[in-house]
């Protein structure tokens, strides 16, 4: 039996992930999301989340994300569990470690980002035993008890609020001097004025200390090197996030320095076909709204890949007669000068050749695969293969018949 080729296949469940099936069903494209967990990634650990346009009350990440997964399911999107473990780029082919294979013509990587660890003494003999990366998961646990959060962005500090609706005190640990903090104003004020959140600044962690469970911490001042012990019941971390892309190496995928997507404002990465959405990519601000926009950019992106691709594919390269494209634009004075005697040339060789033109604005990606820099641009294939190019001043009456002549079978 033959295996389906999805049109678009998403490799990840976080909200940017799901836009692009929203997104992608919608248009009427086969979509399958690939997703390891439950969908809605590390959206769907944060209780309250106030800044989501439409929300001016405030929603949670799980109600949020659930919003998300049931609207790419009534659009037709398939979700499903697995774990991808590699991609074949060129073929569109996706692994999973159960020996699953799935193919696309399009792939959306979203494979989001998780908490970053500090590596230090006691932190991973104690997760899950008093160490936690998430409020929202695990705050009920400390009802009542002492809990340490370290950090100073939007994460930490608006979890340390969560916090104090469930344990006796929170205590945020900062790096900055006294005030100082990386988080929105909003949030800032917010835990400023919160009774139950202490502070200790200048500082970090040294090491985590207990026995079956968590009992202290070593801060360490980072201006004196002075360390000092503080008995404590849990301690919540968030600095910062590493992105899952370990399973993108070796695929010729173009990462930065630090493992993120890199990709431009249209979502593409360096290999066609292929985009990157979410806190995986390279990017300004990560949140859930600009997570969101990314897979709607993708979603969209990839149908006009496809539209594009399929339709030179067909018109040009499947095409049993010789074919003339000409790139040109409407916004460049030359090539509308030029174009009445090119088409008046071209039309001379009706039935023995094809002419094609392409507007190289709408056509970027096939302009920029056969080198078309200027405009206009005369692209001559044969059986799918370029055979000449004539470019600007070189485009006459004389060279377009010269060269059709060379390149029609039996010249």
């Amino acid at each position: 039996m033959t295996q389906k080729v999805y049109d678009v296949i998403i490799v990840g469940g976080g909200p940017g992930g799901l836009a692009a099936a929203i997104y992608g069903a919608r248009s009427r494209l086969s979509t399958l999301l690939i997703e390891k967990g439950a969908p809605g990634g590390q959206a769907a650990t944060t209780e309250d989340m106030e800044n989501y346009p439409g929300f001016a009350r405030g929603t949670t990440g799980p109600d949020l994300m659930q919003a998300f997964t049931d609207h790419a399911k009534s659009f037709g999107a398939e979700i499903t569990r697995g774990d991808v473990t590699t991609i074949d780029m060129e073929n569109k082919i996706v692994h999973t470690k159960a020996g699953e294979t799935y193919e696309a013509k399009t792939i959306i990587l979203s494979p989001g980002a998780v908490p970053r660890k500090l590596n230090i003494p006691g932190e991973a003999a104690f997760t899950g035993k008093g160490v936690s990366y998430c409020a929202t998961c695990d705050a009920d646990f400390y009802e009542d008890l002492d809990v340490i959060v370290l950090g100073n962005g939007d994460a930490a500090v608006e979890e340390a609020g969560y916090l104090t609706k469930f344990a006796n005190s929170v205590t945020l640990v900062v790096i900055h001097d006294e005030g100082i903090l990386d988080a929105a104003p909003m949030l800032q004020e917010r835990a400023f004025k919160n009774p139950k959140i202490k502070w200790i600044w200048n500082s970090t962690l040294a090491e985590i200390k207990g026995e079956a469970l968590v009992n202290g911490v070593v801060i360490k001042n980072i201006k004196t090197n002075e360390l000092a012990e503080m008995p404590i019941d849990g301690v919540f971390i968030y600095v910062g996030t590493v992105p899952q892309t370990g399973f993108l190496k070796d695929t010729g995928l173009e990462l930065d320095s630090r493992g993120y997507i890199i990709t431009n404002e249209q979502m593409e990465t360096n290999i066609d076909g292929v985009y990157g959405v979410g806190d995986a990519r390279v990017k300004y601000l990560r949140q859930v709204v600009t997570a969101a926009s990314d897979g709607a950019i993708a979603a969209f992106a990839a149908e006009k890949y496809m539209v594009e691709e399929e339709g030179f594919k067909n018109s040009v390269l499947d095409e049993a007669l010789p074919v003339a494209v000409t790139f040109w634009s409407p916004m460049v004075e030359k090539a509308v000068e030029m174009s009445p005697m090119i088409e008046t040339t071209l039309d001379r060789f009706a039935g023995q050749l094809k002419a094609v033109k392409m507007d190289t604005y709408r056509n970027q990606r096939v302009a920029k695969r056969y080198g078309v820099t200027k405009n206009p641009t005369i692209v001559f294939f044969r059986g799918g293969e370029v055979v000449a190019t004539l470019v600007e001043d070189a485009i006459t009456e004389e060279s377009i018949s010269k060269t059709i002549a060379e390149i029609l079978p039996g010249a």
